[in-house]
């Protein structure tokens, strides 16, 4: 089994569970929907100063193609929108 994290910003959220779920019809996921950070480019607290805010989707799946296929899926968005700091981080887990 393997752990799928998403974090990015809002502005592309529908971009990435649309292909997800159109790619992946069965997939199963959780949505934080405002994640305040820090990333390699720039700030997103939600504030005055630093208004752009992120969210987190995670995922359990049962196996590393499907993992693979979401790491591509998400190459993919960032090719799309490479200005939108997406991060995804993929974790073989224990049951």
């Amino acid at each position: 089994m393997y752990k799928v994290e998403i974090i990015s910003n809002q502005s592309v959220q529908d971009d990435i569970v649309e292909l997800l779920e159109q790619e992946i019809p069965n997939i199963e996921y959780t949505i934080i929907p405002v994640v305040y950070g820090k990333g390699l480019s720039s700030k997103k607290l939600g504030d005055t100063v630093w208004p752009e805010q992120n969210f987190m989707l995670f995922s359990y799946v049962e196996d590393e193609e499907t993992a693979k296929k979401i790491k591509m899926i998400i190459t993919a968005i960032r090719q799309k929108f490479p200005r939108e700091g997406i991060s995804s981080f993929y974790y073989k887990v224990e049951e």
